[in-house]
């Protein structure tokens, strides 16, 4: 057995426990097409009753999937997606789980990137993600900085933190695979961040790109990088600048990559998102989600020390 063969057996009889009789719908676009129909495989292996739904590719990360295949989200048991673009904040998904459908989706995912960051201890993971989520949970704000020029302050007051451990066995459950990170949708943010890696972009060339965050919206976005990502968020309105998400990486297995997938997982790492946050508990619903990532990250909640110069120091 290769190390992809075990990381989709992972994926399917591990982290979403897929039983004989279950109804599994694996959505795929048609890049991911042949990873779509390994994973299908898998769960029909399993002795559930599994469908591949192939699209074509979505224009940008959080951009509804077609009728059909946001219609068999919400009917089925529990749904894979492995495609070239985001369907985590759509609200095909959030329909999905709020009907009971336990799913994974794998954003830009690779089989190098599956295989790797499958294979990681999944206890100690799980219990990175669960202390950086209890704690987001508890908090009232956020600092995180970084020695290119990272100062951001969050609120998180109202809002809670969620664990993305790879455990998906629970009605309803969802979560991005590879996993490895705690996670929480803030109310405002306030200050800057110099980004090393972006959604839909890669890594910056030279200096971070760097971003100024105002009343929990981007501002203004200086350097090649930040200008591409300003355009994309911006294409889609005053709400694609909307402060969505601040997340933290707890997968020892990641590195640094260029795939946002993979580097925001990376242990010692801060994301930010921007964009939609109604599917992780924030308010804003709109077709885009794009993420940021800090390394080298000092993190602080409520004074409790998460990060130190990206060393995880919650332990």
């Amino acid at each position: 057995m290769t190390a992809l063969d075990r990381a989709v057996r992972t994926v399917v009889r591990r982290c979403l426990a897929i039983r004989e009789g279950e109804d599994v719908v694996v959505v795929s676009d048609e890049p991911l097409q042949e990873l779509g129909e390994s994973l299908r495989r898998e769960a029909q292996a399993a002795g559930a009753d599994a469908v591949l739904a192939v699209m074509s590719p979505r224009e940008g990360h959080g951009v509804e999937p077609p009728a059909p295949i946001a219609a068999a989200l919400s009917a089925c048991d529990a749904f894979i997606a492995p495609a070239t673009r985001s369907l985590s904040h759509t609200q095909a998904r959030k329909r999905a789980s709020d009907s009971g459908a336990r799913g994974a989706t794998m954003p830009t995912v690779t089989p190098d990137i599956l295989a790797r960051l499958m294979d990681v201890d999944f206890d100690r993971l799980g219990a990175r993600c669960r202390a950086v989520a209890d704690l987001l949970d508890r908090g009232e704000e956020a600092h995180v900085t970084c020695p290119r020029g990272t100062d951001l302050r969050l609120d998180l007051r109202g809002r809670r933190g969620l664990a993305d451990d790879g455990d998906l066995t629970a009605p309803g459950a969802f979560g991005n695979l590879p996993c490895g990170e705690g996670f929480i949708a803030p109310a405002d943010g306030e200050g800057t961040v110099a980004a090393r890696s972006l959604a839909a972009i890669g890594l910056v060339g030279g200096h971070p790109a760097k971003l100024t965050i105002e009343g929990g919206r981007l501002t203004r976005a200086a350097g090649p990088e930040g200008e591409r990502l300003w355009e994309l968020l911006t294409a889609h309105g005053e709400l694609g600048t909307n402060l969505a998400e601040l997340g933290v990486g707890t997968n020892d297995r990641a590195r640094l990559t260029g795939n946002v997938l993979e580097d925001e997982k990376i242990l010692g790492t801060v994301h930010v998102a921007f964009g939609a946050s109604a599917a992780i508990g924030g308010t804003v619903a709109v077709p885009v989600h794009l993420d940021v990532v800090v390394t080298d990250a000092g993190l602080t909640v409520d004074g409790t020390t998460v990060l130190d110069a990206g060393r995880y120091v919650l332990d």
